[in-house]
Formats: C-alpha cells, structure tokens, sequence
C-alpha cells in the first residue's frame, strides 16, 4: 500500500538543504515541465501547441519537447486539428489519454457498498451497488474485493488493470496501524492490519479517506457546491460526519479527524459503548437508528424504518411527522456547531437521512432560533447515494495519474 501523506494530497516535501546538481536540474524542470502540460489537458481539454504555450507560459520549442515525451509515454494523444481548406500544415491538437489508467472508486458504508470504475478523466466505465451482508472484517474486506471484481468485469477490463482504488469509509485512518478509527457502525474495522488486507486483496495502490470528506469533494465538484470556497457538507445516515472546504480545499485537522461531529457532546450522559467501539452522543442522537426511536415513541407500529418514516411523513402521518420534527430539532445541534466554528458559505445536507431536508429543515429552522443568532445556508445534496463514490473516483484520478507519469514518463528522464 502506498503510505499515506501527512496532509493526503499535499506536495511532498523535498529537503531544502539538498542543492540540484548540474545533472539533476534540467531533468527537474523538464519533469516540471511535462506535469504543467499533462494537468493542464486533463483539466481544461484538448489544445493546440500554440494554446498550450500561451496558457502555461511555456516557450513553443519547451512545450513542443514535453509533448513529445508524453506521446511517446502514451499520456498525450494528437491528431491534425485541421481539414481541406487551410493552407500550409494543419494543426496538431493534443488531448490526454484518458485510456491510459483507470481509477475505482468504493463507498463502503454500513448498509451497502457503492463501486464505480472511470478512466482518468473520471468518465465512468461501470458501477456497482451491492448490500453490506458482512458481519466482520474479514468478511467485508472479501466482500469489498469480489465487488470489485465485478465491477472491473462489468467494465470490459482484466483483472488487475486499476490503476489505483480510492475507499471512502466513516472514520479516519491511522497510518502506523493500518485501522480506521472513529468507525463504531462497521465491526473490527479498527484493528490493525485492516489496510494492508485490503490491500492485498485489492492491489498496493490504495488510498482510505473519510467519506464525508469524500462527498463534499463530490458536491464542490460535480453537485450543489459548485463554484463555492467554504463549504461543510453533512452527512447523516448509520452514521453522522461533517466533510470540510476552506477556501476551496479539503481540511481534514492535524490527525484527519476534522468533522467527527458524531462525538460532539450534547448532554452528560456517557455514551454506549467504550473507547473506540463507542457511538458519539450526536451520533447517538441522529443517526438513522434514531429516527425509527422517535417514530416508536409517538406511537408508530409495525416495521418501521427511517425510509418508511420520512415516506410517512412526506404522506402526512401526524406520528411519523413528529418524529421528524424531533430529528430536526437534535440536528440543529449539528448545524449551529458547524456554523459557529467554520462559518461556511454553504452546509450541502446528505446521506439517506440527510436526504430528506425539505422534510427535515423546517423544525431545523426553528432549532436554530433557539440556538444560535446564525442562520447558515442549508441546500440538499445533487449526488444522493453515489456522492462518495463519485467523490472517491475524483480523489483517485489524481493519484493515478501521478502513478501513470511515474511508470511511464519519469524512468525516461534517467
């Protein structure tokens, strides 16, 4: 497994008191160089040389030589721009080869697993939703690998083709022991080694990120954050998570376990459990668990879900609406925490409880007056239940593209 970065994402750090020598300085820049060119065409598109130079602010004769090491890496594609009519040589348009990696993308949640399988701009091959039956571990790291094998399958690849795979899961991971901690609702994923049977099963290019954080990625790129900075993203479902954007990247604490709202204290009652197997006190509170608690407490019988309940409700059920009104009102706990500490612009509701805002956001509304004098901007989320997913493939398209332009191009440059 590729060892996780201290700030994941983050450039690495080189040390300052190695000076370049004569013979590593040109192969810098000439790497430099290339990445320039390559991020651009896979953000913005397809170029002409001249574009491209005007755009990084490359010489033509720098920005000719890049390219012809990414084409002859198979990273860059060009074909004739031009037809018929022009006079002299055509132009050469240059685009990145989408096909030269693929990225997966795994939701792994309480209740089910969400897969998706893209090339390097994201685009999606297949994808995948399979229920969550795993009662261990073991069980769910198998689970998660024959999901993906159908996944890849479904795609038309051979297995073993992923280029990388990026998981979203509730909690955080800590690097020394390969856990992921802060996980209560998904049993023995904290122990030790988790990573690396993962891994195995998987593939070493691997990468293990909380899923809200996930998600928000998912909304300020594709969803109801677009165009935003300062973003919290509020999932509730099993399981309650804060995903944080400040100033238009993700903030994840110095030990990643910014936006563990689960734990934020709400009264002074101990909560269930002990020492990492515990549920928060909000957790406790909001979770999906809870609302089926304040559907039985205003009298709702039969087989009752949280689904069932917000159906109830959107219906008119008086005891089903009461029971929503109660969970929008521990919400507001939530909200105004989220409000008071990071002001954001913007608080995207999702998850399969968060989901149902237009339901929620009225006794949300009136929680908040008796709260806080703040009055946040609440929106539900675009993406639903494939927001990890997506946001996952998001995160691992630009580790596989750093892996690709490192098997392919950086062995070239000596």
């Amino acid at each position: 497994m590729r060892p996780m970065p201290r700030h994941p994402g983050g450039p690495d750090r080189h040390d300052p008191a190695a000076p370049l020598t004569a013979g590593v300085a040109p192969s810098l820049l000439r790497e430099m160089n290339q990445r320039l060119l390559l991020d651009r065409l896979f953000t913005d598109g397809s170029a002409t040389r001249p574009q491209l130079a005007r755009d990084t602010g490359l010489s033509q004769p720098t920005v000719i030589a890049a390219l012809d090491d990414l084409e002859r890496a198979g990273l860059v594609v060009g074909v004739a721009a031009g037809q018929g009519r022009q006079l002299g040589r055509p132009a050469r348009l240059y685009r990145a080869n989408a096909a030269a990696g693929t990225v997966a993308g795994i939701d792994i949640g309480r209740g089910w697993l969400h897969l998706r399988v893209a090339d390097l701009l994201g685009e999606t091959l297949a994808e995948l939703s399979v229920r969550n039956t795993a009662k261990s571990a073991g069980a769910l790291v198998d689970l998660t690998a024959r999901a993906l094998e159908e996944t890849i399958e479904k795609a038309g690849l051979a297995l073993g083709a992923v280029t990388h795979t990026a998981i979203g899961s509730p909690g955080v991971l800590d690097p020394r022991r390969g856990g992921v901690r802060y996980a209560a609702n998904l049993p023995g994923w904290h122990q030790a080694g988790l990573a690396q049977a993962l891994a195995e099963r998987i593939g070493p290019s691997l990468s293990i990120d909380n899923d809200a954080n996930l998600a928000a990625l998912a909304e300020l790129n594709y969803g109801a954050a677009r165009g935003f900075t300062d973003v919290a993203y509020l999932t509730v479902g099993t399981g309650v998570g804060v995903g944080l954007v400040l100033d238009g990247r993700l903030y994840r604490g110095a030990h990643g376990a910014a936006g563990e709202v689960g734990y934020l204290p709400i009264s002074d009652r101990p909560p269930v459990g002990s020492g990492r197997r515990a549920r928060g006190m909000l957790e406790e509170a909001v979770a999906a668990d809870a609302v089926v608690t304040y559907a039985k407490a205003a009298g709702l019988t039969g087989r009752v879900t949280a689904e069932r309940v917000f159906e109830l409700a959107a219906a008119g059920d008086p005891r089903a609406r009461q029971a929503v009104d109660e969970q929008g009102r521990r919400l507001a706990l939530a909200v105004a925490s989220v409000a008071a500490l990071v002001d954001p612009e913007l608080i995207v509701v999702g998850g399969r409880v968060g989901q149902n805002l237009a339901l929620l956001e009225p006794s949300i509304t009136a929680g908040l007056r008796q709260l806080t004098p703040m009055r946040p901007r609440l929106v539900a989320g675009e993406l639903g239940q494939d927001a990890v997913a997506r946001g996952a493939v998001a995160r691992g398209t630009v580790l596989a593209r750093e892996a690709v332009f490192a098997d392919r191009v950086r062995p070239a440059l000596g």
